[in-house]
């Protein structure tokens, strides 16, 4: 008897499977479909749409062939501790114990982006409890015909109860009490069922908490998952740039309704930065695999990658223009390129000829004034360092650049970005047309202005609108009069074409060949 009763309340674990849909490879159009089903083959398909209608189509084939969900079988999700869907709702919270019920079904759970599909076999509470689970088939009821009807046979079968019945202290007379048998279970009307409490998710995002009164329930639950997902994101091991500006366009767009409900302007302030990020990631995606920025033409690929490179360097170039100790172009230059070589930490290392390699008639003479005048630091005396060799280079430091406990210094940049940098204005200044050309200080200054102040496709200004003569000139150090003797030789060294210089602006746009080495306005 004891066995046969083990036997019977034994349950099988709900069955698990899933179907994915993965890139091939880097940069490829065709897609693998693969279920974790052990006798199905994984398929490439053409494009990302084929394969999703492909893995759809193999997932309702499962459902139709296979069998139907058991009622007895073990919640799948309960044998997982539940940690597909259960979470704390907060971070101090502890997770509320799940407890499983209702009837055994089939639910199909997908993730937003159609990526991957899962079956579970699991109670209809557990089902519920996912977002975008869909119940694909039900569990029959249990049969409970054959317990009443041997319940009735039983009562059939008991002798009637005789006059002489048991007596009660309050009863009046000696009649006997007639015994009531109670009717059947399946016979008695259903109880009201009792109404579940489940506390809702307090999710967090960006640092805020997403209150539960907040309405409409839609917009709570937007911002919950985003806070999820943003997490999850955290976690991967290797960036998604695609995916990343997703997120942040679906912030911006959550942030902005969220602030008109309201009334917050650091809400709105937030979907502004929320949009930022997003054209900035979408923008290093594009880059990074090779595409044109509006999806047409060939793409660029850039010395400096990504648009905080491009605002370091203009970082660099504008407080040079601020904080330069000496006059003319020749010092300018060399106070650019002393600057990248010392911005991080304030102190680098130097050799004779990275000066000798620059187009200055005695730099002798500009690093003694530079010295003189305070802002440059060096080992040893000028001969020393115009004679040091790479394997034995001379230090050098600039002060002003140091950083303390009071002041951080003028630039954000680490330790890793100072050399791509440096590396980038030493390509701009040292171009081969401009070293054969044997073009002076003031040329390549220009070269560098330009350089950091045009439009993905090169015009000059971020919208082609050109760049002000005022302004060039004073960068680099001449009058507006020599400075348009400076655009003549950047033409006539394949740098600049299309020109039109107007009283106050110069138009035109970098050529192809010298478009690597921008650093777009965006």
């Amino acid at each position: 008897m004891g066995v046969e009763a083990h036997a019977t309340n034994e349950r099988a674990t709900g069955r698990t499977w899933t179907v994915r849909l993965d890139p091939v490879g880097r940069g490829r159009a065709d897609v693998r479909v693969s279920c974790s089903r052990p006798a199905c083959a994984a398929q490439v398909l053409p494009s990302a749409a084929v394969g999703r209608t492909a893995a759809v189509e193999h997932l309702k084939a499962h459902l139709r062939a296979g069998p139907a969900p058991r009622p007895s079988a073990y919640c799948a999700c309960r044998a997982e501790e539940c940690h597909t869907h259960i979470r704390p709702a907060g971070p101090r919270e502890r997770p509320a114990p799940w407890r499983c019920g209702g009837a055994v079904v089939l639910a199909v759970v997908t993730d937003r982006e159609g990526r991957w599909w899962q079956v579970m076999e699991c109670c209809s509470r557990c089902a519920a409890a996912h977002p975008t689970a869909k119940i694909a088939a039900t569990a029959p009821a249990p049969d409970r015909t054959a317990p009443a009807d041997a319940f009735r046979a039983a009562a059939a079968s008991v002798p009637a109860v005789s006059a002489v019945g048991p007596h009660f202290s309050h009863t009046a007379s000696g009649a006997a009490v007639p015994h009531e048998v109670p009717a059947p279970r399946s016979e008695r009307p259903p109880r009201p069922p009792r109404p579940t409490r489940q506390r809702a998710r307090r999710g967090r995002i960006a640092q805020r908490f997403v209150p539960h009164e907040l309405r409409p329930v839609a917009l709570r639950d937007e911002l919950t998952e985003l806070g999820e997902l943003f997490r999850a994101y955290q976690q991967r091991a290797e960036p998604d740039l695609a995916m990343l500006a997703d997120l942040h366009a679906r912030k911006a767009k959550a942030f902005r309704a969220w602030a008109e409900v309201t009334a917050d302007t650091g809400l709105r302030l937030d979907a502004e930065r929320a949009e930022q990020a997003a054209a900035t990631a979408r923008l290093q995606h594009l880059h990074r695999s090779g595409q044109a920025p509006e999806g047409d033409g060939p793409a660029v690929t850039r010395l400096l990658t990504a648009s905080a490179q491009w605002n370091h360097a203009r970082a660099v170039l504008t407080h040079v223009a601020d904080h330069s100790p000496l006059p003319g172009p020749e010092a300018r230059l060399l106070v650019v390129m002393l600057t990248l070589r010392t911005a991080q930490s304030g102190v680098g290392n130097l050799v004779g000829q990275d000066l000798k390699g620059l187009p200055l008639p005695d730099p002798e003479h500009l690093v003694e004034q530079l010295v003189e005048c305070g802002w440059l630091d060096i080992a040893g005396t000028v001969d020393e360092l115009i004679a040091s060799r790479p394997e034995n280079p001379t230090r050098i430091g600039v002060p002003s650049l140091t950083p303390d406990e009071s002041d951080p210094g003028p630039f954000t940049f680490g330790r890793k970005m100072r050399p791509k940098l440096s590396g980038w204005a030493q390509r701009v200044v040292g171009e081969k047309k401009l070293r054969k050309a044997k073009t002076a200080a003031d040329a390549r200054l220009l070269a560098l202005a330009l350089a950091t102040g045009v439009s993905l496709d090169g015009h000059l200004g971020s919208e082609g609108e050109g760049l002000p003569l005022e302004a060039l000139a004073s960068w680099c150090a001449v009058t507006p009069a020599e400075l348009l003797e400076l655009v003549d030789r950047l033409t006539a060294t394949d740098w600049l074409t299309e020109v039109a210089v107007t009283d106050t602006v110069l138009t035109g746009r970098l050529t192809e060949r010298v478009l690597p080495l921008s650093c777009p306005l965006t």
